[in-house]
């Protein structure tokens, strides 16, 4: 399931034959000039992004919805059920607080908010994905992969319908994660070489994302052809780029 950051980048990736996409809130944020952080985007920009990739594509598209938008479980079901009008097929919902002395909610407050957001995908009646995301990874919690099972077990016990932990990247944690809240799915990120994705089916995973890792690639193809002009003045990296061509004919 990749992660497209804008239509044409959808576009490409439906006609590269996937079955289904992802948002990336790093991917969008870093496209605006802006940091990845749970404030550095306002809910209505997001959700503008998220009509724009649901309608670009037939696929079915999940959205990365960072921390609802909301600290109380209130808010979060608020910023939900907007979620699901955008025709999206799926949401996920982080821990991650953005409280850099509290990283991540309180186990207790995190199941609520996580509760609410089951509460407004049942109320508006459809099919919306629930995803449950554990950030003690990304954070550098204590323990993290007992922190991360500890809260995949209870989101699933509150109505998540795929449980990831970002930032996993040990095979026995990862399988431990899987019998944990087995038999509901489990979703890995791969940000980087590592696991194949036959490799990490084997294990027992389900799903698997980039998050912002294909923005990354661009971005980092796009920065060393700036800076080989600037402090070079040569076009050598220029050699790399998608033929002009095959461009127009994708989105013709």
């Amino acid at each position: 399931m990749p992660n497209p950051w804008d239509v044409g980048s959808a576009r490409f990736l439906a006609q590269a034959g996937f079955v289904a996409l992802a948002s990336t809130s790093a991917g969008l944020a870093f496209s605006r000039g802006l940091p990845d952080t749970v404030t550095a985007m306002p809910r209505e920009v997001v959700l503008e992004h998220l009509r724009e990739l649901a309608a670009a594509t037939p696929l079915p598209v999940n959205a990365d919805f960072q921390s609802g938008y909301a600290s109380d479980p209130e808010g979060v079901a608020e910023s939900v059920g907007l979620c699901v009008r955008t025709g999206v097929a799926g949401l996920s919902i982080e821990d991650v607080s953005g409280d850099p002395g509290a990283p991540l909610y309180e186990h207790a407050i995190a199941v609520e908010r996580l509760r609410a957001a089951r509460t407004a995908i049942d109320a508006s009646k459809t099919r919306v994905l629930l995803t449950a995301r554990c950030e003690a990874f990304l954070v550098g919690a204590p323990d993290p992969a007992r922190t991360a099972i500890d809260r995949l077990v209870a989101f699933a016990e509150a109505g998540a319908d795929c449980l990831y932990a970002p930032g996993v990247r040990d095979p026995a944690t990862i399988t431990a994660i899987v019998s944990a809240v087995a038999p509901r799915p489990v979703n890995v990120l791969v940000s980087s070489p590592g696991l194949t994705v036959a490799q990490l089916a084997a294990l027992g995973v389900r799903r698997v994302s980039l998050g912002s890792a294909l923005s990354r690639v661009a971005w980092g193809a796009f920065m060393r052809a700036a800076r080989e002009i600037a402090e070079a003045g040569t076009f050598e990296t220029l050699a790399g780029a998608a033929p002009f061509a095959e461009l127009d004919g994708i989105f013709g």
